[in-house]
């Protein structure tokens, strides 16, 4: 196989890789550092407080070009309005292709219970935003011309909306959300593949308390499942907090599976095996006052892997405009 042919292969392979997994804002573990706004609109201004948050994920240190994304949200009420508002943005790059986007939120609130002591929540948000998405090629011609490589850098924009609504029980959570929800011209002309690139997200969750104990624990599940290739991942979570003077300290474990796997060829005998994602997350965060820091990795369990472990994530965040704790729950996400 000549030089070309191999060049010619790897752009297709990125073009594949742009088509299946780049769209929009990833879904990684961010949410699970108190910010379930970040995957579901109905969240913003959900909390009693107003929120910032930055995170930064860096994998495979020492690897040129490994992925790498930063994001930045923000959600609050509007005064004492049932309404709340907020945005996101975020840039996202993995080697020679990188996506960039900005989302700005609209959600409403609506109460059911007889007083704020008891929690009982109905949400609905809206996101409309931008994504850029664009192609490096620039360090593709060294081998002489090629008639479906330009040599510049593409870019391609598309406009969509998500959609989502929450409901809080008391202790008990559930969001589902409808991500992409518009369909588009694709991603480098390609309507068939990158036309629609619609998810379909749900997390639910209940937090354990026991009367009087400065200790509680959350189990949770996010299925996420994408329209086009009918591709379906889960999150399996537990986190647990303990209460302290200046705030909490808190710490969880998620473990994601992917039921869609891929084939490989094993070197040994040359038969033909198959995979699919298996990852484990351990994560660790402090509250103090109105900051909040979060360390997460991921280690990946599968055996053909580019690296097993390599995935370090940061999550830093203050909160502000805070009113009381006006309900009688355990509800991290919100009180």
């Amino acid at each position: 196989m000549n030089l070309k042919n191999s060049i010619t292969i790897v752009f297709f392979s990125l073009i594949s890789y742009i088509s299946v997994s780049q769209d929009g804002l990833p879904i990684y573990s961010d949410y699970l550092t108190d910010n379930y706004y970040l995957i579901h609109p109905s969240m913003a201004g959900a909390a009693n407080c107003a929120k910032v948050r930055l995170t930064g994920r860096q994998q495979w240190f020492g690897h040129e070009n490994a992925p790498k994304l930063m994001t930045l949200s923000a959600n609050g009420r509007i005064g004492e309005s049932a309404s709340g508002i907020g945005g996101i943005v975020f840039a996202d790059g993995n080697g020679y292709h990188s996506v960039k986007g900005a989302y700005l939120t609209y959600a409403h609130h609506l109460m059911f219970s007889r007083s704020e002591t008891d929690l009982n929540m109905l949400s609905f948000g809206l996101s409309a935003g931008f994504i850029q998405y664009q192609l490096d090629e620039t360090g593709f011609l060294f081998d002489g011309p090629d008639p479906i490589v330009s040599g510049g850098v593409e870019n391609a924009t598309n406009f969509n909306v998500d959609i989502g609504a929450s409901y809080h029980y008391l202790d008990f959570y559930i969001h589902g959300t409808i991500k992409n929800v518009l369909e588009n011209e694709g991603v480098n002309n390609n309507t068939q593949i990158t036309s629609n690139l619609r998810r379909y997200l749900v997390t639910a969750g209940y937090v354990f308390n026991k009367y009087g104990s400065s200790w509680s624990f959350e189990p949770s599940v996010l299925f996420n499942y994408r329209d086009l290739t009918e591709e379906t991942t889960m999150d399996f979570n537990a986190k647990a907090y303990k209460a302290m003077d200046f705030g909490t300290i808190w710490g969880g474990l998620s473990f994601r599976k992917s039921f869609d796997g891929a084939e490989y060829v094993n070197d040994s005998d040359s038969s033909i095996g198959s995979q699919t994602l298996n990852q484990i997350s351990p994560i660790l965060g402090i509250n103090y006052n109105n900051l909040m820091f979060a360390y997460t990795y991921a280690h990946q369990l599968d055996d053909v892997v580019f690296t097993n472990g390599g995935f370090h994530q940061i999550t830093i965040g203050i909160n502000f405009s805070c009113r009381r704790e006006r309900y009688d729950c355990n509800c991290p996400a919100v009180n």
